[in-house]
């Protein structure tokens, strides 16, 4: 069960090592592109098609017919990786259970952006987790946990695209141990909890209050998806990186200074933040020096 190019590397090596996946059960079509015409498919869908698996995309997980089909599958195990919250009746049906892959070293980071979160908090190291479900949203009993460093300069679509990979393995491995009844599963501390929350436009915006490390970091977690942003001459600019300088001034966080050439740079709490690769509302994303060799300051 899984919907995002996240997913797909862990149906791949369950794939690829000759085990058999009854069913794969996945985001319905959106319609989307120009117009909003084209059917739009999961990544999950699209390999599963390639590959001729069976595939389910139930828009309601607790529908009778839906329990039905998946009841009918006699599946022994149930894997999630990016999927939905499921209602008991799902997660409970299989006799092996049900576990789940996780973007992050549970407890930490629970929710909806934990890639995210570790960039954006500073995190020196991140990992995967795979657990039993249970009732409240990524709590269960922790069966595998590996780690990686996350690297000073590295945004949250480079973390991605190793955890990916990491994750797969780890899939691979959980159902190993399963198979041969070899688990030992260790329960979460919760005092080590804490939570990434899905970003959206509201939390997504620089604030320039903070420190520039921090605003550093924000921005490279950010990047490429959903894009950190301030407001600029009245519109909006998406940030995709930045460099930090710990510096004493006394100008207002979030005040500009440049020198209309090479830098474009904004007051922090305790320094600043110099702008690197941008977009201006309705212009190409460029690089500082090309953004500023275009634009008029004078119309600010």
């Amino acid at each position: 069960m899984g919907t995002p190019e996240f997913a797909v590397a862990s149906l791949d090596i369950l794939v690829k090592n000759g085990y058999n996946v009854v069913g794969v059960i996945t985001a319905t079509d959106k319609l989307g592109g120009r117009g909003g015409k084209q059917v739009i498919q999961s990544a999950v869908k699209k390999y599963a098609v390639e590959k001729g698996l069976n595939i389910l995309q139930p828009k309601n997980l607790k529908a009778p017919a839906f329990i039905e089909e998946l009841r009918a599958l006699k599946a022994d195990l149930q894997i999630i990786v990016a999927f939905r919250m499921l209602p008991v009746v799902v997660w409970d049906m299989p006799p092996m259970g049900t576990f789940n892959l996780h973007g992050s070293l549970l407890p930490k980071y629970r929710g909806a952006a934990p890639i995210h979160w570790a960039v954006i908090n500073g995190e020196k190291r991140t990992g995967v987790t795979s657990f039993m479900l249970k009732h409240e949203i990524d709590t269960g009993n922790i069966i595998l946990q590996e780690m990686i460093a996350i690297g000073d300069e590295e945004t949250t679509g480079s973390v991605y695209a190793r955890l990916m990979k990491l994750g797969a393995e780890t899939v691979l491995k959980t159902v190993e141990l399963i198979e041969k009844e070899e688990v030992i599963m260790q329960p979460q501390n919760e005092a080590l909890v804490c939570k990434a929350p899905k970003l959206k436009t509201e939390n997504t915006e620089i604030n320039f209050n903070q420190s520039a490390e921090s605003i550093r970091n924000f921005i490279r977690g950010l990047n490429p998806y959903p894009i950190a942003w301030t407001t600029f001459a009245g519109k909006k600019l998406k940030v995709f990186k930045g460099k930090s300088e710990i510096v004493k001034h006394d100008v207002a966080p979030g005040e500009f200074e440049t020198d209309k050439k090479k830098y474009l740079r904004f007051a922090t709490a305790d320094g600043w933040i110099y702008l690197e690769d941008l977009q201006l509302q309705g212009k190409k994303r460029m690089d500082i020096n090309s953004f500023l060799n275009g634009f008029r300051f004078e119309d600010i």
